[in-house]
């Protein structure tokens, strides 16, 4: 019996199906999947064909607060008797869900606001945040980098969420989103609480270096590390020139992340809309820390060139 037995969940998203993970040898469960009937039942055959009972399952890990990932958590716990793990930046978003939620969804609005959203898109963005069917609250241990959960290692990767974990064994390791095949992860829109998501990102995936060749994604199947950093690079080395870009010309001005995001994507609602300007602002901020723009105070936020052209070597990493 394999060591990893891919589950896939759900019925699919841009980002593909998603993916939960079974490692029978140590009763462990990575990323349930999402809230959905279909989703357990597609969860529930694929452990019981891995010659797993439910009832064997002890941990299930979960690599970040999304619901695509953690929604079937505490029904596999309680129907198991499992413990869920997660490291703490994200665990009170998944077993606090009554106190996060209201939380997550005033700091949205704040966030939002400071990027210059308008007040109608804002008030759409949340309007079509809808509750969640988790319960309440419910137990969930809090890691930090670097602890082991029977011989899975939490690797703190954040960026596209702010607790955000690779988990690592000997011969694997599972990506949650840091990776996706055919996608790239959302990068300041998918977590507000971040400073800098883009720097804390890249800084993330040097931190895959000593990992093995292939990877395990929260979405779709295996994807060999090294391309997959190469690619993401690349595309973040042109939406930070992008960014720049839409703040230097027709004439240098100062502009908000939702103006850089409307030159960027075009019109936006909705979830897109707070993709959108987190992924503008992100690369806003990268641009700031890298003394390429400035960030003038202020709400909302906005930045302005302060070089006349952008540097034709610019690496992004801290």
């Amino acid at each position: 019996m394999s060591d990893t037995i891919r589950i896939p969940v759900g019925n699919g998203s841009p980002e593909g199906t998603n993916s939960a993970y079974v490692l029978p040898d140590r009763g462990v469960v990575i990323d349930p999947g999402p809230p959905s009937e279909t989703a357990w039942a597609a969860l529930r055959d694929g452990i019981t064909d891995a010659d797993l009972a439910l009832e064997d399952v002890e941990h299930i890990l979960v690599t970040h607060w999304h619901i695509d990932h953690a929604g079937l958590t505490a029904r596999l716990a309680d129907r198991a008797n499992a413990t869920v793990h997660a490291h703490r930046n994200d665990a009170p978003l998944i077993g606090e869900y009554a106190t996060a939620r209201p939380q997550r969804l005033r700091r949205d609005r704040q966030v939002l606001t400071q990027w210059g959203v308008p007040e109608s898109i804002r008030t759409g963005v949340l309007d079509r945040d809808t509750p969640s069917p988790l319960p309440d609250s419910f137990p969930v241990v809090r890691h930090d980098d670097g602890e082991t959960v029977a011989g899975v290692e939490l690797v703190h990767t954040p960026g596209h969420t702010s607790g955000h974990s690779s988990l690592r064994t000997s011969e694997a390791v599972f990506l949650g989103d840091l990776l996706l095949p055919t996608y790239t992860p959302n990068v300041g829109g998918s977590d507000t609480r971040l400073e800098d998501p883009l720097g804390r990102y890249l800084s993330s995936l040097h931190r895959l270096d000593s990992a093995p060749k292939d990877g395990h994604p929260g979405h779709g199947t295996p994807l060999e590390i090294a391309s997959a950093i190469d690619e993401v690079k690349h595309h973040h080395r042109d939406r930070a020139k992008a960014a720049f870009r839409a703040l230097a010309t027709p004439e240098p001005e100062a502009r908000t992340p939702w103006d850089v995001a409307k030159a960027l994507f075009g019109e936006m609602r909705g979830i897109h809309a707070k993709f959108g300007a987190g992924e503008a602002a992100a690369h806003l901020q990268r641009l700031a820390e890298l003394g390429i723009v400035d960030r003038l105070e202020g709400v909302p936020t906005r930045y302005r060139p302060v070089v006349d052209s952008y540097p034709a070597e610019l690496p992004l990493t801290p």
